[in-house]
């Protein structure tokens, strides 16, 4: 089976899920605010071997974008992690059941950004994710207003917490879905790998 970061009860813990190919400042932002804003005690920044919804072609191999997220993370209470290859995860769904099995006792909050939340609905069983661990949504540049009238927001519609309520957001009984707003970032994985394939063309 595959090893876990560190956890014990009644720690409050953000999981951050994604291909990170390449990972960026973006993401690192993100971490941060939700770090500060939800007053987590560790963020998992898990890796994945893939995403199900994405054509895995250009995909960096797993133990790269690993170093590269390493570099990324400066925050000691950040914890860059695979475990989700090593337990088989193709879906997230699978990634939350999981770790509500292996961990009991710890509050944790799934972390995504706003264009995610749009896309939610085309999650495999995103339901099921929903009702098993409140969920954190970043805002994204050109994501807010399609994140938020889409068809997980309107199913989160009397399950919406205002921004205040973040502080305890771990401690929710979900559904519950929280969206932030403040710094944002630009920068994306997929303008970052043509950015670096012209350069190569280039040389």
């Amino acid at each position: 089976m595959a090893r876990l970061p560190p956890h014990a009860p009644n720690m409050r813990i953000g999981l951050f899920g994604g291909s990170f190919n390449p990972p960026h400042a973006g993401h690192a932002l993100v971490c941060a605010i939700a770090l500060r804003r939800v007053k987590l005690d560790r963020l998992w920044l898990m890796v994945s071997p893939g995403n199900p919804l994405k054509n895995a072609t250009g995909l960096a191999p797993l133990p790269e974008r690993m170093r590269a997220a390493r570099r990324l993370s400066r925050d000691p209470r950040i914890v860059v992690t695979d475990f989700e290859a090593g337990i088989g995860a193709r879906y997230s769904w699978q990634t939350v059941e999981h770790l509500r099995r292996a961990c009991p006792g710890v509050h944790f909050v799934w972390i995504m950004g706003a264009d995610n939340l749009a896309a939610f609905f085309r999650w495999r069983r995103w339901r099921d994710i929903a009702r098993k661990m409140p969920i954190l949504v970043i805002d994204r540049p050109g994501s807010t207003h399609r994140a938020t009238r889409g068809v997980a927001a309107a199913w989160f519609d009397r399950r919406r917490l205002p921004e205040m309520a973040a502080k305890n957001l771990a401690l929710r009984p979900p559904p519950a879905l929280i969206v932030l707003h403040g710094p944002r970032s630009n920068l994306s994985s997929t303008q970052l790998r043509a950015l670096r394939a012209g350069s190569e063309r280039n040389d």
